[in-house]
């Protein structure tokens, strides 16, 4: 058990102490039992959903499913954990047609104890779980919390105290990013000073392969017949690959969107000017090649998850709209269709990076700000790497 305790405090009026804990016997049951609920949560929703067509409200929901193992709060938690989720896709599918519902099964899943099940005593914080089942005791040396949550941090459990704190001030403008989003690079962002660029090329390379696969498989499915053995083998397997070809993608997007708001924080940035290209794919026509990566473009996910990560840290996250901002100079405000990934004014002489200037340009609309005088600080590069751990504080 790690003996450190790291605060970290929010203008969203709450604070979170995390502690590391060693696994456990009881830690690892505690988990896998919280998984078995939101299996079978998730297998008997969408089960009526598809026999009935009914959509369980969380308290019948709540009522049909329990777990020994747990609080009755902590497996309720479970439960409207899998509802957020669901609340959540059908928020993002107004924009994102190709948003999924929440439907994967879980081995493991985190525990929640709510303030009921939540005290401390004699120097330890005793966590409550179901009847005739020990507690789990931690060594504590705080006050009560009004919410606990147990995860998986990589290489240990980390359990995260919540506490109450009064609401600071409304958040104002204050320092202004713009970012544009988009498909060679997942994000660009200037906040008056310096541009970051998130690389997504990695990203781009995972998509490339999915298309291959998916193309070979399909001919390999075309010459066995339907639901034949051989048809069914080819079937899990394409189901495999591409689920590990989703995850790698998901993982590629958080950590590089994560940086990118981590980075943007850390720089004093409170408002995150995005550039909405929400009706891209209907307004634009390049061909078979260039439409199938425009169908493809993932800005939707990225919006989504710079969006929730920055309104976590206290920012605020506003749309834009982005016409011409790639093409406007930001110094004489020319107009000129760029080739390659480098902007050139033929007007005056301003260059810099094309997405670069994208990013400027939607800052410049948001803030109604002139022309931008004097020379450009080069744009900083972001990579994504695979063994990289990043989380942004709550």
């Amino acid at each position: 058990m790690s003996s450190s305790s790291n605060p970290s405090n929010t203008k969203s009026g709450y604070e979170v102490r995390r502690l590391q804990l060693e696994p456990t016997p009881q830690l690892d049951a505690l988990v896998r039992a919280a998984g078995d609920l939101y299996t079978r949560t998730v297998i008997s929703f969408w089960r009526t959903v598809r026999k009935h067509g009914l959509w369980l409200k969380p308290s019948a929901m709540m009522r049909w499913h329990t777990s020994d193992q747990l609080h009755a709060h902590s497996a309720d938690a479970v439960v409207q954990g899998f509802y957020a989720a669901l609340k959540s896709w059908r928020k993002r599918r107004k924009t994102d047609p190709h948003a999924k519902p929440p439907h994967r099964r879980r081995r493991y899943y985190r525990v929640q104890w709510k303030s009921s099940a939540i005290r401390v005593q004699d120097g330890s914080l005793v966590l409550s779980n179901g009847r005739g089942h020990a507690p789990l005791v931690v060594p504590w040396s705080w006050e009560a919390p009004v919410l606990v949550e147990l995860g998986w941090a990589g290489t240990a459990y980390e359990l995260r105290a919540v506490y109450s704190r009064p609401t600071a001030e409304p958040v104002t403008a204050g320092k202004v990013a713009g970012v544009d989003l988009g498909e060679v690079h997942l994000a660009v962002a200037h906040d008056g000073e310096r541009t970051v660029i998130v690389n997504g090329r990695k990203l781009r390379s995972i998509r490339q392969y999915q298309n291959k696969l998916k193309a070979t498989l399909a001919a390999k499915q075309a010459r066995r017949k339907k639901g034949s053995r051989r048809w069914r083998k080819l079937q899990r397997s394409k189901r495999k690959q591409l689920r590990k070809l989703d995850h790698q993608m998901h993982d590629i997007l958080h950590k590089q969107t994560t940086t990118l708001v981590s980075t943007l924080h850390a720089s004093g940035v409170q408002t995150v000017a995005i550039g909405d290209v929400r009706d891209l794919r209907q307004r634009v026509d390049y061909g078979p090649t260039a439409n199938q990566r425009i169908h493809q473009m993932v800005t939707g996910q990225v919006r989504w998850m710079v969006t929730y990560k920055a309104k976590r840290l206290g920012m605020r996250v506003e749309l834009q709209d982005e016409a011409y901002t790639s093409q406007e100079c930001p110094r004489c405000e020319h107009r000129h269709k760029p080739r390659g990934r480098e902007y050139l004014c033929p007007a005056c002489g301003f260059r810099f990076h094309r997405d670069g200037v994208g990013a400027i340009n939607i800052r410049r609309k948001y803030l109604g700000s002139g022309p931008v005088v004097g020379a450009m600080a080069s744009p900083t590069g972001v990579r994504w790497h695979p063994h990289r751990r990043v989380c942004v504080a709550r």
